[in-house]
């Protein structure tokens, strides 16, 4: 095994892996992997359904201090957004656009001084809000020199997890869709590169503007 690290990963319904009947979604089968690969992974899916930027915004740094002590060698993946862009009531976004991404920079910028910080873009079948937040998001994040993946993308072109999506409640899919999508994931550049710790240091981040 190699120099045990703990894993926070901070979001909705699609981190917590809802409408998985193995009960993994991508978080559990990236874990899984790794653990089997011979790392000493301690992971905490803080996933929660319906939460928003303003919801892990709240709640993230208390949730965190309680699983990562000072002295653990820890990593925080935050991956949010998918909520904020449903349209509620009079074709609104339950999350204004402006108001996403300035949580998510507050968030980003307070987690990169904790510990090495990977952002999962969010995906959600036939949201158009999502083509307009995703980019914002991947520029907030190589503005921070923090390391983003783009799922949408692939979760548009992935025929099990739309199919498996369709035949569900529209927006999770099942064992299928997650397993494709931790694949995506786990063969990242980004994704290997953050769990062994090869990023860019608290002290090297821009300062605040």
């Amino acid at each position: 095994m190699t120099t045990p690290v703990r894993i926070c990963f901070f979001g909705d319904s699609l981190v917590n892996g809802t409408g998985d009947d193995d009960g993994l979604g991508w978080v559990g089968r990236l874990v899984s992997r790794e653990r089997r690969a011979g790392r000493d992974v301690t992971a905490y899916n803080l996933g929660v359904r319906r939460d928003t930027s303003a919801d892990i915004a709240a709640r993230w740094r208390e949730e965190a201090r309680r699983r990562l002590p000072e002295d653990c060698d820890a990593r925080l993946l935050f991956s949010f957004g998918a909520n904020d862009c449903v349209e509620e009531e009079a074709g609104r976004a339950r999350v204004p656009l402006k108001e996403t991404l300035a949580h998510a920079e507050q968030i980003l910028r307070e987690a990169m001084t904790r510990a090495p910080v990977l952002m999962v873009g969010p995906f959600l079948p036939g949201a158009a809000r999502i083509d307009g937040l995703c980019p914002r998001l991947q520029k907030l994040c190589a503005a921070l020199r923090i390391p983003y993946i783009e799922t949408r993308g692939f979760a548009a072109r992935c025929g099990v997890l739309l199919q498996e999506a369709a035949a569900g409640d529209g927006a999770h899919p099942n064992s299928g869709g997650y397993a494709a999508l931790a694949d995506f994931i786990g063969a990242a550049p980004q994704w290997g590169d953050w769990l062994d710790g090869a990023l860019t240091s608290a002290k090297d981040a821009p300062a605040d503007r």
